[in-house]
């Protein structure tokens, strides 16, 4: 097991994966480095089963290497859980982040502090040569903010909210982010299980 291929085109996640998994002595690429781009549809009800759907999609093109992918999502309980599975695809895919923060925050204007708690989640899935699968569950609690904050993160880390640390995901440095995050907690998890093999 030289390689890690991650399943995400997403740059700003590549550089927090990298960073998290670096100590494991494998090249780690993402599935356009590695030369396949497959149409992926992410059918699956639960972030584990659509982490699974993609990693399944692409060890399919890859069988030789362990091919990793994530699935990750807001959950706000005053709405439902929304956008959760959808996080990604909320309002369209192609709409910003800024658009999508400026409506839940205007979905959450006048709810108390209370009733506005929220979890990011992170569900990743591993498949290896051996045709083996693991998957792990990454959690942070928080609360949703009453305005857009910090320059750090991406997605929806501006408007989430760390009550024990008095800021946004969005404002807390990197390497921080990276050991208490949803993706970082998963991915911890994910790295135990690959040295373990």
């Amino acid at each position: 097991m030289s390689r890690i291929i991650f399943a995400t085109g997403n740059t700003d996640k590549m550089a927090e994966i990298r960073e998290i998994l670096k100590d494991l002595g494998m090249e780690i690429l993402s599935m356009k480095e590695a030369g396949v781009n497959p149409e992926i549809v992410e059918n699956g009800k639960t972030f584990e089963e659509n982490s699974l759907i993609k990693a399944r999609a692409v060890h399919a093109l890859l069988p030789d290497d362990v091919v990793m992918a994530d699935d990750s999502g807001l959950e706000i309980d005053y709405l439902n859980k929304e956008p959760g599975i959808y996080s990604a695809r909320y309002m369209g895919e192609d709409t910003s982040y800024d658009i999508k923060n400026n409506e839940i925050l205007r979905r959450m204007d006048g709810v108390p502090d209370e009733k506005r708690t929220a979890r990011f989640v992170c569900a990743i899935a591993a498949v290896f040569p051996d045709g083996g699968e693991e998957v792990t569950l990454g959690v942070i609690e928080g609360r949703v903010a009453y305005e857009i904050k910090g320059e750090h993160g991406f997605g929806y880390d501006p408007i989430f909210y760390l009550p024990e640390y008095g800021c946004t995901t969005a404002e807390l440095p990197p390497e921080k982010k990276n050991e208490i995050s949803h993706r970082g907690r998963g991915l911890q998890q994910m790295r135990k299980r690959i040295e373990e093999r």
